[in-house]
């Protein structure tokens, strides 16, 4: 491996033919300039899935839910469960689609495993057809500060 000045580490991989002819076709089809930028955000996205599944790191992403909104009270159970994690689901939108059906999107922070349980825990309600959190090794700036910010006191 070699790295040069800007933080880039040149490095190399055996693959089969088949799957390299695969990486180059997804380079096209994804639109990347090279491989390399390919490969990248697969990786990223790898470790971001290791990290949801195996670390308490604080991470931010998204709940997706699909559900019948005709099944008596799911809806006033999941907002229950809103209510009562109301530190980790930051924002939640719905829309009403056809048969019933409504597609929820909340927005989510906090610790990845105490993150996977809310999914769980929302997922596992009678009525919800499918439900997939995504999480992200990023994670939002604080959205509430304290009254006692400098900026504040400066103004008084």
């Amino acid at each position: 491996m070699t790295q040069n000045n800007k933080g880039l580490v040149r490095t190399s991989a055996s693959l089969p033919a088949k799957v390299l002819e695969d990486l180059d076709q997804l380079v096209i089809d994804r639109g990347f300039n090279n491989r390399s930028a390919l490969l990248a955000e697969m990786i990223q996205k790898e470790v971001s899935a290791y990290r949801q599944d195996y670390t308490n790191e604080v991470m931010a992403g998204t709940l997706t839910l699909v559900y019948d909104h005709a099944v008596p009270g799911l809806q006033v159970k999941l907002n229950q469960l809103k209510h009562q994690y109301v530190a980790e689901i930051i924002s939640s939108t719905q829309i009403q689609l056809m048969d019933h059906h409504t597609l929820e999107v909340n927005l989510m922070q906090g610790a990845a495993d105490q993150l996977n349980r809310i999914s769980h825990e929302m997922i596992s309600n009678r009525g919800v057809k499918t439900g997939n959190l995504y999480l992200t090794h990023s994670a939002l700036p604080p959205i509430h500060t304290s009254v006692t910010d400098s900026s504040q006191e400066t103004q008084k």
